[in-house]
């Protein structure tokens, strides 16, 4: 890959710095990039393709860097979610990764049981918040999150990390019309989440699919009874949560205590 930019760079006539100045990123990680010490971003290499005028040579790479960043099974999720019309999901443990803040996401990596290396930590944060352009993208997907109330209490990375999480987390409810995001307040008597997170989606093609995260793995759920009892199970875990006004008045009210 690295080999492949440096080609079409120099085809093109350009230096590194010329190049990372029409890119708009630092000649150092232009260097980085094609020395292969990095996997550039999906924006990159479809930047590049222009700037390079490669002729679709850089576009064509983006399956093969998903590859490099993801796991086989998130692989395809990760792919979906792009074009996604819904996307929703629950979390117990973390502020879900489509709303993490680069200092967050680090902190989240930096947490790993067994750790990760530094090169692991960076690949897999640049990943994290390269998805997160489906939020900004022009034809946006609705997207609902119901979250923990001891999320917003769990200082990853010190108190000046989480308060910035959550400022942004107010931020993106703000700003993102497409968003809501809800919290289950800490003494709910009743609770339809017991089993666990999860990540649901409807596609672009009208699929419903789940994806689940847990202690030994990861899986890809599609199966259609499998799929409809989850997604009626989110559904519960709404409306046992506070509507997205109350939620963000809590996590306001959490920021300002840090």
């Amino acid at each position: 890959m690295g080999d492949l930019i440096r080609i079409h760079r120099t085809r093109a006539g350009l230096t590194q710095k010329e190049s990372a100045d029409r890119l708009l990123i630092s000649e150092s990680l232009m260097g980085a990039y094609e020395r292969a010490e990095r996997i550039p971003s999906l924006e990159f290499l479809h930047d590049s393709d222009r700037v390079f005028d490669a002729g679709g040579a850089l576009k064509a790479c983006v399956e093969l860097v998903d590859e490099e960043k993801y796991s086989p099974r998130f692989l395809n999720w990760a792919r979906l979610q792009r074009d996604a019309r819904v996307i929703s999901g629950y979390e117990t443990m973390l502020i879900p990764g489509l709303l993490q803040t680069e200092a967050y996401a680090y902190a989240v990596y930096r947490s790993r049981t067994p750790a990760y290396t530094e090169d692991e930590i960076v690949r897999h944060v640049g990943a994290r918040l390269e998805r997160q352009v489906v939020l900004a993208r022009d034809n946006s997907p609705r997207v609902g999150f119901v979250i923990e109330e001891s999320i917003l209490e769990k200082a990853l990375g010190g108190p000046a990390v989480l308060k910035e999480q959550l400022l942004h987390l107010l931020d993106c409810i703000e700003r993102l019309n497409h968003l809501t995001v809800q919290v289950v307040p800490s003494d709910q008597h009743t609770h339809a989440g017991l089993m666990g997170p999860m990540q649901l989606m409807n596609t672009a093609e009208g699929r419903s699919l789940v994806y689940v995260e847990a202690q030994g793995g990861d899986r890809l759920i599609s199966k259609p009874e499998q799929v409809s009892d989850l997604f009626d199970l989110f559904g519960m875990l709404r409306a046992q949560a506070l509507n997205p006004w109350e939620s963000a008045e809590l996590i306001e009210k959490k920021a300002g205590q840090l």
